[in-house]
């Protein structure tokens, strides 16, 4: 029950600055906002606060208290806003560190999600011997549900979203991974873009599809080698956890327990999500303060 975390927010946000056709009726200052800030950082919430102190009071309110973001190398406004030193700003009930993905030479993005856990991992030695909780920075998740992660007794762990509880159109629910399990509840694989075949197979009696929404709990010393290890996506190019866990689920069966859970997670991803999430914000944090 170690109360650390890994916040995921490095990233170049180019789903977010694709122009596309965007709801009537959203906030001219968030668009203008979506173009210039991180994800995390548009000002979605009560009187501008940027998306990611909703994340962080959920993280504090399911008892982490030891915050570390992985960030880009262009990162001002976000240490202006939590803490300018590299480790250990206090923010409301927690610290909050840093630990900066670069983007290699000869790329124009960072080398993605597994690359990112594994900076963070080397940021913070002191971890060693302990479990993590990961999760990104765009998404909303619950104190439930982040509380369900920090207290799993399993070495490693995921959220198993239950796909129809999501809340998301039809569309876009159909490019999300699909986790395979064993009787006990056991990650077993992890199918990318399933055929409507494979998802009839996956149902079962129970007619329930089982997804991943980026939120984890690993043992630093398990986690380290298969994150050393993961190869760059074959078309993506970059390094990602499923990859890792594959890796690790290859060498130590049994050691990643998928826990079911069935609810809606505000997503942060395009410029149509905008308008969407601050009516979630208002509805359900209503004089939100940290």
């Amino acid at each position: 029950m170690q109360p650390n975390i890994v916040i995921l927010a490095a990233g170049i946000a180019s789903r977010m600055r694709t122009p596309r056709r965007t709801p009537a009726g959203t906030d001219a200052r968030l668009l203008r906002e979506a173009e210039e800030k991180t994800k995390s950082m548009i000002g979605v919430g009560m009187g501008g606060r940027p998306f990611l102190d909703y994340l962080i009071y959920n993280v504090r309110e399911a008892g982490y208290t030891d915050v570390v973001l992985v960030v880009g190398e262009e990162s001002a406004a976000m240490r202006a806003h939590y803490g300018e030193r590299e480790r250990g700003n206090p923010y409301h009930g927690v610290t909050i560190s840093y630990a900066v993905q670069r983007i290699p030479g000869g790329r124009t993005k960072p080398l993605g999600t597994a690359d990112a856990v594994l900076c963070a991992m080397m940021s913070r030695p002191d971890w060693a011997e302990t479990q993590f909780t990961v999760c990104n920075s765009d998404n909303l998740y619950s104190i439930n549900a982040l509380r369900l992660m920090r207290e799993t007794a399993a070495p490693c762990a995921l959220i198993d979203y239950d796909r129809d509880a999501l809340g998301f159109e039809p569309s876009r629910i159909e490019k999300f991974a699909v986790l395979q399990t064993d009787s006990e509840g056991y990650l077993t694989g992890i199918i990318e873009k399933p055929s409507p075949d494979e998802i009839a197979r996956l149902r079962g009696p129970s007619g329930r599809i089982g997804v991943s929404m980026n939120i984890f709990r690993f043992a630093y010393d398990l986690m380290l080698q298969p994150l050393k290890e993961t190869p760059l996506h074959p078309v993506r190019l970059e390094k990602e956890i499923p990859a890792a866990l594959m890796l690790l689920i290859a060498r130590h069966p049994r050691s990643v327990l998928t826990i079911p859970l069935a609810e809606r997670v505000p997503d942060l991803t395009s410029k149509e999500d905008i308008a969407e999430v601050q009516r979630f914000l208002a509805r359900n944090y209503p004089g939100f303060e940290l």
